[in-house]
C-alpha cells in the first residue's frame, strides 16, 4: 500500500525537478533568477501568488484548527479572503508600476531605497535583515509540514522525513530560480485546489449528504457549529475575533506574494489575475475549514490535539484507494513546496542583491550574482532546517509568527509608499523597525491584551511611527503617482 502511495509522490517530485532543470538554461541574469524578467502571465501570476501564500498551512494548519475549534476557523478564512482582495486591488498594479519606475527594483529593499532616494544604506539593510529573520521562521514551518507529511504517510523518522523534503525543495529552486518557482507553484496551486475540494465532497458523500453530515457533527458537539463561541461553548472575546480576522492585514507585507505582482508582464493583466486568485482563495479556504469539521464527524477514535494537523491525511488514507491517495496527499507536498521555494528565493535575493552586491562586490557580473543567489538558497535552507528539527513544532504557530512579522514590518510601509507623497526614508525605516520589533516583543508575553494577535499592535504602531518620523523629515519631492 505504501508503495502505491509512493509512486505518485515520486512522479510528482521528478516533475518538479524537471521544471527546475528546464529553466536552468533560461536563467541568464539576476533579474531572471529573482523576478523572472517580469514575464509572468495572469494565470501563473495568480495561482503562484496564492499557492505560495497558503503553503502547507492550507491543508494542515487550517484544517487542524477547524478540527479543534469548529466554524470559529471561518473568522480566519474571512480575514484572508478580504485581505487577498484588497492586496490585489490596491497594491498589485501600483507596486508593479513603481518598482519598475524607481530604478527597475527587483527586491523590496531596493525599491525602498530607490523610492525614497535614501542616501545611506540603512533602509535597505534593515529591511533585508527583517526579511531574513522572518523568512527563516516561515521556511522552517514549511520544512516541518513536509516532515510531518512523510513521517505520517510513510512512517519515516522525523529527521529523515525532514531531509527528504528539504532536498527536493532546494533542488529545483537552486536550478531554475523564479521561473521554476512560479511555474511549479502554478501546477501546485492547481493540485491543491483539486484536493482540498475533493476530500470534503467524498466525506459528505459517505454520510449521504450535507444535512446528514451537519447532523452528525451537531450530535458530537454542537458548539463546533457556532460562529461566536468556542468548542467548549464559551463566547468568543473581541480579542479572539479581531485576532482571527487580522490575518488579512498580513497580505500587504508578504515579500513572496508581492514578488508576483512585481513580476507580471503587464499591468493590464492584473484584473484577470485578481479574478482567478479570488475564486481560488474563497473555494480553497472554504474547503479547508470543511475538511477539519467533517474530520470531527468521520474520524474515530478522535485525533489527539497534537495530531489535529494530520486530519486531511487521515481522511484521505481512510477513504480512497492507495494510488488515488498518493495523488491527493501529493497536494500537501505541493502546498508546502509552493511556499518554501518562494521564501528561499526571496530570502536569497535579499542576501545577494541587498548585501553581497551592495557591500561586498559592487561590480559583480550577472553570472556571479546568479551563482551567489544559488549558494544563498542552500545556506538559508540549512539554517531553516536546524530550526525545523524540533518535531513538536506547530505549523500554524510558526506561520502565524512569520506572517505577523512581515505584515507589521512591511505592510504599512508598502501601503503608504504607494499613496502618500510626504512619506520619507526616515519614516519608512521607523515603520519597519517599530512594526517588526513590536511583533518580536509582543510574542514574548501572554494574558490579557497580549493575547491579541501581534500583527494588530505591530501594524498600528508601524503606521504611527511612519507618520511621526515622516512629519519631522524634509518633504519628499521624489514621489510621482502613475
Amino acid at each position: 500500500m505504501k508503495m502505491q502511495i509512493l509512486i505518485p509522490f515520486i512522479l510528482y517530485l521528478f516533475f518538479m525537478i524537471a521544471i527546475g532543470w528546464f529553466f536552468y538554461s533560461r536563467t541568464k541574469n539576476i533579474s531572471d533568477y529573482i523576478l523572472g524578467g517580469r514575464g509572468l502571465n495572469s494565470w501563473v501570476t495568480s495561482l503562484s501568488a496564492q499557492a505560495s501564500d497558503m503553503s502547507g498551512w492550507l491543508l494542515l494548519g487550517l484544517p487542524g484548527y477547524a478540527y479543534l475549534a469548529g466554524v470559529e476557523a471561518f473568522w480566519i478564512a474571512l480575514g484572508l479572503a478580504v485581505g487577498t482582495f484588497l492586496n490585489w486591488t490596491f497594491i498589485a498594479s501600483r507596486l508593479r508600476t513603481y518598482t519598475q519606475h524607481y530604478g527597475d527594483s527587483i527586491t523590496l529593499p531596493e525599491y525602498f531605497e530607490n523610492r525614497f532616494r535614501a542616501k545611506n544604506r540603512s533602509l535597505r539593510v534593515v529591511s533585508a535583515l527583517f526579511i531574513l529573520i522572518f523568512f527563516l521562521i516561515y521556511t522552517a514551518s514549511g520544512f516541518v509540514a513536509g516532515a510531518k507529511l512523510f513521517s505520517t504517510v510513510f512512517g519515516l523518522p522525523y529527521v529523515s522525513a525532514l531531509v527528504v523534503g528539504v532536498f527536493v525543495i532546494i533542488s529545483y529552486t537552486f536550478l531554475g530560480g523564479f521561473w521554476a518557482v512560479s511555474w511549479t507553484d502554478f501546477f501546485q496551486g492547481s493540485i491543491m485546489f483539486f484536493a482540498i475540494l475533493t476530500v470534503p465532497m467524498l466525506v459528505v458523500g459517505e454520510f449521504g449528504g450535507v444535512v446528514a453530515s451537519w447532523d452528525a457533527l451537531h450530535h458530537i458537539n454542537h458548539n463546533l457549529l457556532t460562529l461566536f463561541s468556542d468548542a467548549a461553548g464559551e463566547p468568543l472575546s473581541w480579542i479572539a475575533i479581531v485576532s482571527l480576522t487580522a490575518w488579512g492585514l498580513g497580505y500587504f507585507g508578504q515579500p513572496h506574494i508581492l514578488a508576483r505582482f512585481m513580476a507580471i508582464r503587464d499591468v493590464g493583466e492584473i484584473p484577470k489575475a485578481r479574478l482567478i486568485a479570488m475564486v481560488w482563495v474563497i473555494l480553497t479556504l472554504f474547503g479547508a475549514v470543511c475538511v477539519g469539521l467533517l474530520g470531527v464527524a468521520y474520524i474515530y477514535p478522535p485525533l489527539a490535539a497534537e495530531k489535529s494537523e494530520t486530519v486531511f491525511m487521515v481522511l484521505v488514507n481512510s477513504m480512497v484507494a492507495p494510488v488515488v491517495a498518493g495523488f491527493l496527499l501529493a497536494a500537501i507536498l505541493a502546498a508546502i513546496m509552493s511556499t518554501a521555494d518562494s521564501q528561499l528565493l526571496v530570502a536569497s535575493s535579499a542576501m545577494t542583491d541587498d548585501f553581497y552586491h551592495v557591500f561586498l562586490h559592487k561590480k559583480a557580473s550577472q553570472k556571479e550574482l546568479v551563482w551567489v543567489s544559488r549558494g544563498a538558497v542552500i545556506f538559508i535552507a540549512i539554517i531553516a532546517f536546524v530550526i525545523a528539527l524540533n518535531p513538536q513544532s506547530s505549523v500554524l504557530e510558526l506561520v502565524a509568527y512569520a506572517w505577523a512579522g512581515f505584515g507589521a514590518a512591511f505592510g504599512p510601509v508598502i501601503l503608504l509608499s504607494l499613496v502618500w507623497k510626504r512619506m520619507s526614508a526616515n519614516g519608512a525605516l521607523a515603520g519597519i523597525v517599530v512594526g517588526g520589533l513590536t511583533v518580536l516583543v509582543w510574542k514574548q508575553f501572554s494574558g490579557g491584551i497580549y493575547d491579541l494577535y501581534e500583527i494588530v499592535p505591530g501594524f498600528f504602531f508601524s503606521i504611527i511611527a511612519i507618520a511621526v518620523f515622516s512629519a519631522v523629515s524634509v518633504k519628499n519631492k521624489q514621489f510621482k503617482q502613475f
